[in-house]
């Protein structure tokens, strides 16, 4: 993905990635996304998001959570590595406007245009400012395609953030599109206990 392709509203998730949201590796991610996927029904053409994020699978081949400086607007990390929300979207913009309204977890008085769109709290704050909140739910049924979930990693660690797949289990569990410092891909939501660990879901309403 190019520097020119990003929209203020954008949010192409690849196997998603984010700096300060998820855990630091030194190895490189290993690709194999949809190993496990079992197509619920005849095959059809992704969602658009969906598409997009499949399409960084093999691309982006580095889980790395470096603080780096870009240009902006339009700046990015380079194509072939970030973290689990390296997301298209400018939550900047909307934190100059009100810097107040997003979670003051990182000891910042004024907005950071390295970092801020790539801090998980920080874009499930801009999703919910633009009324994409859904109800938490531990049915697979309630998760639809390009749903963009976060939850806890093991349940009660660092918070993560994926995009819900097209694909399920055989037993209707969707998969969802992420980047995690160990093993990208897809990993299950609503595996264990979806409302203690999943802590929430937004459907964009582009």
């Amino acid at each position: 993905m190019t520097p020119g392709n990003r929209a203020p509203w954008t949010v192409l998730l690849l196997t998603l990635a984010l700096a300060s949201g998820c855990q630091p590796s030194s190895s490189p991610a290993t690709a194999g996304a949809d190993a496990t996927a079992a197509p619920a029904s005849a095959p059809a053409p992704s969602p658009p998001l969906v598409a997009a994020a499949r399409a960084q699978v093999g691309v982006t081949t580095r889980y790395d959570p470096a603080y780096q400086v870009l240009a902006y607007p339009g700046g990015d990390v380079p194509a072939d590595r970030g973290v689990c929300t390296d997301v298209v979207v400018r939550v900047n913009e909307d934190m100059r406007a009100d810097f107040s309204a997003y979670p003051p977890l990182w000891g910042l008085s004024r907005p950071d245009r390295n970092i801020d769109h790539r801090r998980v709290p920080n874009l499930m704050r801009w999703f919910d400012r633009h009324g994409w909140q859904q109800p938490i739910s531990a049915l697979p049924s309630d998760f639809a395609a390009g749903d963009i979930v976060a939850w806890k990693l093991n349940g009660n660690g660092l918070l993560h953030v994926g995009i819900v797949s097209d694909r399920r289990l055989a037993d209707g569990t969707p998969l969802v599109l992420h980047n995690i410092a160990r093993v990208r891909g897809k990993r299950t939501c609503c595996s264990s206990t979806p409302s203690s660990a999943t802590t929430g879901c937004r459907r964009t309403i582009l």
